[in-house]
């Protein structure tokens, strides 16, 4: 079996560590590779899963609504949020789902951030509009630097999301950041840290962002774009193969690459 993951960045991407590790694991054959990719690539991308040259594709920034776009079929969380990161055919369809929620509540569980706090999604593109879906249920705040943006968001898949102007804390919130910065050092917003019990980062890099190291040297708890890659793989690799891997077998794979 042969998957691949698309998007622009994606050099830095684990997924075929963990995903390598999980082919192993149950003892299929196969390789899972990364290849980067514009919008026209995307397109090729999406062809080559349909003409049975790819057995499916993961997706990442900033293809994600793209890949949902050019689904014949997708999943009810994927059309409530409007974006795929998995991509598989099944009777001649192309099919589009989103792990985003899955990797969610895996690494906010391993981090243990707060269950009943608010969450400030720092973003309006396809991750925020995932991280949404994936924490409706309790006090949801959105900002972006594109206002209209963030406002769009609040009719999207969480009801009852309201907005914040990008820089203005919400005191007692976890940040979730769904953007990119910090992936080449950047800072977030000085104060929407201040007042923040602790640091979802959607993304990962080479290393930890400013944000996760003040964080981390304030002693409020950090949910890492890893851990949450591991839930997204988990949940993926079942779809594509009907078999589950148990995370510890991706963790274990990530600690050897030295993540």
């Amino acid at each position: 079996m042969n998957f691949t993951i698309f998007g622009d960045p994606v050099e830095h991407s684990l997924s075929p560590v963990i995903m390598g590790a999980a082919l192993r694991h149950v003892g299929m054959e196969g390789s899972y590779g990364r290849r980067r990719v514009d919008e026209a690539g995307m397109r090729a991308g999406a062809g080559e899963i349909r003409d049975g040259r790819l057995d499916g594709a993961n997706v990442t920034m900033p293809h994600k609504r793209l890949a949902a776009e050019l689904c014949d079929r997708l999943t009810p969380q994927a059309e409530r949020c409007g974006v795929a990161n998995t991509l598989w055919l099944r009777d001649g369809m192309l099919h589009g789902h989103t792990t985003d929620p899955d990797g969610v509540a895996f690494a906010w569980e391993d981090a243990r951030l707060p269950d009943g706090a608010p969450a400030l999604v720092l973003g309006a593109g396809g991750a925020a509009a995932a991280a949404l879906l994936a924490l409706e249920g309790r006090e949801l705040w959105v900002s972006a630097r594109r206002p209209q943006a963030a406002a769009a968001l609040t009719e999207g898949p969480a009801a009852g999301t309201r907005t914040v102007p990008w820089g203005r804390p919400v005191p007692g919130a976890v940040t979730v950041n769904a953007t990119p910065l910090g992936l080449e050092g950047e800072s977030l917003p000085e104060a929407v840290l201040e007042e923040a019990v602790g640091l979802f980062e959607m993304n990962y890099g080479h290393g930890p962002t400013p944000a996760m190291l003040r964080m981390r040297a304030a002693g409020r708890p950090v949910a890492t774009g890893e851990m949450m890659l591991v839930g997204q793989a988990v949940a993926g690799f079942r779809i594509w193969t009907g078999k589950t891997v148990p995370a510890r077998v991706m963790l274990q794979a990530l600690a050897e690459a030295g993540r």
